[in-house]
């Protein structure tokens, strides 16, 4: 084998080849550094004394299906300022390492389109050398996101386990990519993040949340410029909570028989919105009877869906009085959860209408949190939370289907 297959093969230069040896189904190179200035491989000084060599193997990129090696006796030396003795660097290799950047570009490239025992098992490697090789990567491209350029953020929290296990992840909602994962829910899952955002000088504009007292008081406290906007499909959906809580309290005091069987099976039908009731599955009469049945239900319902019109309203100004008639509706009405929501929704009023200066929402991490699931139930879970972590930052670039 030629120095310039070496080369264009393999990319390894600075090194003749010497001979090849086949044993046990690998192939095995034996290969010889050529005269080389002497440094140390920390410092870079070039005061340092020649302490022997030590042999060593490379796994490097396979020929077919065979196994390739590169052996070589690498240089010791003493370096004079660090006062240690090291390896010379090779070039080909990183330090502590016992497989090529070659070999290492060819797992990270199968790894985006195989699981990780997959490519260990093709490659004929522990499934420790594939995690640890895309460990390093994405620890070299996301373990610190750059915030400076940080103007439109949401904040959310996803359970990734029992226990109460939660973590809290911001989105730059501009790029789509995770800027920080917190682990726990809360204003101390955030600590982290106001430290590194104050260190950047980022401008955030507006930051996309629920209505969590704890969000609320942590984002007014270190980001009081910026505007907080209660994301709409969270209110919607703790109506629908609130909806079914009417529901079952109904279905429970219900003694009739004919009634029960009405009722049963109608949570979902409450929790759809009216254009995607499936007409073949005759959803559509099955809702009307079951609320004709009960007039609180209906009412709750009908003003449910109207106060989906709040974020449809022509301008800032109408949306405001569009809340308070739906408000002095929903007070009027006497219906407990309906006079409940309406007080919510007007003590955080300012935040529900910011909406119409900046028109974001919690949705694209809401579709993150969905992969973040994925990736979690592909993997069969995560020990190492680090990895966990870095692998939800590297979501935005997938191109390919999700693999743990």
């Amino acid at each position: 084998m030629s120095t310039s297959l070496l080369y264009h093969g393999f990319n390894v230069k600075g090194y003749d080849y010497v001979r090849t040896k086949y044993q046990e189904g690998a192939v095995i190179f034996t290969l010889r550094p050529k005269p080389f200035e002497l440094r140390c491989s920390s410092c870079g000084g070039q005061g340092v004394i020649r302490r022997g060599t030590v042999t060593r193997l490379f796994r490097s990129l396979p020929i077919g299906r065979k196994p390739v090696w590169f052996k070589l006796a690498v240089q010791r030396v003493h370096c004079l300022a660090c006062g240690l003795v090291r390896q010379v660097n090779l070039g080909f290799a990183d330090p502590r390492r016992s497989y090529t950047r070659a070999f290492e570009r060819y797992a990270l490239d199968l790894s985006r389109k195989m699981t990780i025992r997959d490519t260990a098992r093709h490659l004929g490697v522990s499934w420790d050398v594939i995690k640890d090789i895309q460990k390093r990567y994405l620890k070299r491209r996301f373990s610190r996101p750059k915030l400076r350029g940080l103007k439109l953020i949401a904040i959310d929290e996803i359970s990734i386990g029992k226990g109460h296990r939660y973590l809290t992840v911001v989105l730059d909602l501009r790029s789509g990519a995770v800027v920080f994962i917190g682990e726990g829910k809360g204003a101390e899952a955030l600590e982290p993040f106001w430290k590194r955002l104050r260190a950047t000088g980022a401008r955030i504009r507006a930051v996309a949340m629920d209505m969590s007292p704890a969000y609320i008081q942590a984002v007014s406290a270190h980001l009081p410029e910026a505007k907080i906007v209660f994301d709409h499909f969270h209110i919607i959906k703790m109506f629908n909570d609130k909806l079914s809580d009417l529901r079952r309290k109904w279905f429970h005091e219900v003694h009739d028989v004919l009634q029960k069987r009405v009722i049963k099976g109608t949570r979902w039908l409450l929790l759809k919105n009216p254009e995607n009731l499936d007409a073949a599955r005759d959803e559509p009469r099955r809702l009307r009877e079951a609320l004709e049945l009960n007039q609180p239900l209906a009412t709750a319902y009908y003003m449910k869906e109207e106060l989906r019109q709040l974020w449809k309203q022509r301008d800032k100004q109408t949306a405001k009085a569009f809340l308070a008639s739906w408000a002095a509706r929903a007070r009027a009405s006497g219906i407990a959860i309906l006079i409940r929501m309406a007080n919510s929704l007007l003590l955080h009023q300012s935040g529900i209408l910011a909406y119409y200066d900046y028109p974001i929402s919690t949705g694209p991490l809401e579709g993150t949190n969905n992969k973040i699931k994925t990736l979690q139930k592909q993997a069969y879970g995560f020990r190492d939370m680090d990895f966990f972590k870095l692998k939800i930052m590297a979501l935005h670039e997938a191109k390919y289907a999700l693999v743990g």
